[in-house]
């Protein structure tokens, strides 16, 4: 009897770390956006309370949760990770804002993103021009498009804006932000 529990046991420990693991592996490392960037992309944007920001690879979930706490907006955050959707809950848990923002573990190229207002993004640069066709497509157009450190290819940023120092040593990135407009679709 006591083999059966422990190989139960061993079958509900590898069930859980199984289950901890994402879909498929991340594209980028997580690097968290530093708390300066974050509040200076929400400015970039102007997100207020009608807004809804989507944070694309939100790791754990501070611009999502700063639009809410700072500014009042709805956020969802979107990341592959188990790990990091879970942080995510609980920071928005610590910060009062669960009401207004939700996580989900989800691939960014295959999550339903129709409903954000306000985009935010710390992607790799070819991750984001991979990503540029489903954002055109899924987004209506007047969402603005948030992006730290990486721009968009070809796309020009509508504004730029620079945070701390970008020759800081043993900081390259949360320096420069850019946005983006989704433009009105050509007519058929």
């Amino acid at each position: 009897m006591e083999v059966r529990k422990l190989i139960l046991l061993v079958c509900i420990l590898l069930a859980g770390i199984a289950a901890a693991q994402p879909a498929r592996k991340p594209d980028v490392a997580y690097v968290p956006t530093t708390n300066d960037a974050v509040e200076a992309m929400l400015k970039l944007a102007d997100v207020s309370s009608s807004d809804t920001v989507y944070d694309l690879g939100c790791g754990d979930g501070r611009i999502v949760v700063a639009a809410a706490k700072l500014r009042g907006a709805r956020g969802v955050g979107i990341d592959i990770d188990p790990v990091r959707v879970s942080e995510s809950r609980a920071n928005a848990k610590k910060a009062g804002v669960e009401k207004r923002v939700r996580f989900e573990e989800n691939d960014v190229f295959e999550a339903d993103i129709h409903e954000a207002t306000v985009v935010t993004l710390f992607l790799l640069p070819e991750l984001n021009v991979k990503l540029l066709p489903k954002l055109l497509r899924d987004l209506k157009p007047g969402t603005r498009i948030v992006s730290n450190t990486f721009d968009m290819g070809d796309w020009q940023a509508a504004k730029q804006a620079i945070v701390g120092d970008p020759d800081d040593e043993g900081h390259p990135f949360s320096h420069r932000l850019y946005l983006w407009i989704v433009p009105q679709r050509a007519a058929n």
